[in-house]
């Protein structure tokens, strides 16, 4: 009996062992997984952080791009007004032409003053017209509607403003349309055929 009880206490030792070994490996695997997720917690900080520098710069840029959005909206809402000056500034040219009726005087006065009207709204919003006449051709703000006969002192000048052109800020809102002078090509010369004596001549 006392061979039993020896061979049973050292057989308990034995068994409690590996309950021992698996102690210690829970441990290693918890401080695993906690380096695992303080790694994946600086992750998501480090995106964090990303996102909201991201965010602050498209903060800044719309901010800074808002009124710019606003000016090119009232350049759209002006732009649509550009064809009623139009028809004014054709009518007050066709009254100014012919003054034969005898309240012409009254009508131009009527179209003078909403000519400075509009003067005004577009001073204040920032439009100016162009002045191309006389002024060398700039592609980048007409457009060529028709060519005339130019000379020598003309050549490429603008010599009729069709449509008028307006600046926005420093911006093209409406390219003005015009005639421009281009001077003829000087003939080209023909080659002179040597006379068949003065061949003989120079021989």
């Amino acid at each position: 009996m006392k061979n039993h009880k020896a061979e049973d206490k050292k057989a308990k030792p034995a068994q409690e062992a590996p309950e021992c070994a698996c102690g210690a490996a829970a441990p290693a695997a918890e401080a695993g997984d906690l380096e695992k997720q303080k790694k994946q917690a600086e992750d998501y900080y480090n995106q964090l952080l990303r996102l909201q520098a991201d965010f602050e710069n498209y903060r800044k840029r719309v901010d800074k791009e808002k009124p710019e959005w606003v000016k090119w909206g009232k350049g759209e809402i002006l732009l649509r007004l550009l064809p009623l000056f139009d028809l004014l500034q054709a009518a007050h040219s066709h009254v100014n032409g012919s003054k034969e009726g005898g309240n012409s005087d009254e009508v131009l006065k009527g179209l003078d003053m909403i000519f400075k009207e509009f003067s005004k709204v577009f001073e204040a919003e920032g439009i100016r017209p162009m002045d191309p006449l006389g002024k060398p051709y700039d592609p980048m703000a007409s457009e060529i509607l028709g060519v005339t006969e130019g000379t020598e002192e003309n050549d490429g000048l603008v010599t009729e403003e069709l449509q008028k052109g307006f600046w926005y800020g420093d911006k093209i809102l409406r390219p003005a349309r015009v005639k421009i002078a281009k001077k003829k090509p000087a003939p080209a010369a023909e080659p002179q055929q040597e006379r068949p004596a003065e061949a003989e001549e120079g021989k």
